[in-house]
């Protein structure tokens, strides 16, 4: 089966139980500063908020508590880390809190403001999805234009219609740090 390319704002169904969502990017050399990228994966109900802050779910918490995802961390080991994954969430959606509509990826530049740092100085970035199963990549998500103040994107989204997933390749940038997107979907204190 040929994986499927997608381009930005594309939907598929996701017709599988569990997968692996990969993203990667290649920074450009010679800004003068090492670049920390950040995946997050936030989990949010019908009025598009996180339920609960153990819903948002990043290198500082692995594991969503419904047991659905869990963030392999910055350093992937195992069997997709050779074709260049740089963060992975493993994902079973049979496990997913029935509150949880969403499940959106975002990747942050760590610093980006003190560092100068901007996704203009990335290249290649990349959402993809993989069959757990098999290993087999399903559908890929290039992000192919110019960001070039955004210091924030969201890559993709699994989100549930009439019971069953679809992943959109929504590719919408930011000029906001990691504190926005919790600002924006959650209302508790952030325990920091």
């Amino acid at each position: 089966m040929m994986a499927i390319n997608l381009r930005k704002g594309e939907k598929i169904n996701i017709g599988l139980t569990k997968i692996s969502v990969g993203l990667g990017w290649d920074p450009n050399e010679g800004t003068g500063q090492d670049f920390d990228l950040d995946a997050s994966a936030f989990m949010v109900d019908g009025a598009r908020m996180i339920p609960a802050e153990e819903y948002f779910v990043f290198y500082g918490n692995d594991k969503s508590p419904d047991g659905a995802l869990f963030h392999t961390g910055d350093d992937p080991t195992g069997g997709n880390s050779a074709t260049g994954d740089d963060e992975i969430v493993k994902v079973d959606l049979s496990l997913v809190d029935e509150r949880i509509q969403e499940i959106l990826f975002v990747v942050t530049i760590h610093e980006a403001q003190a560092r100068r740092q901007n996704f203009g100085q990335v290249r290649s970035s990349y959402i993809r999805i993989v069959d757990d199963t098999n290993g087999d990549e399903v559908a890929k998500y290039e992000l192919d234009e110019d960001f070039s103040i955004e210091t924030a994107i969201e890559f993709g989204r699994l989100y549930k219609r009439n019971g069953s997933w679809k992943f959109e390749a929504s590719g919408r940038g930011y000029k906001e740090d990691l504190a926005f997107f919790l600002a924006k979907y959650y209302t508790g204190e952030i325990i920091k």
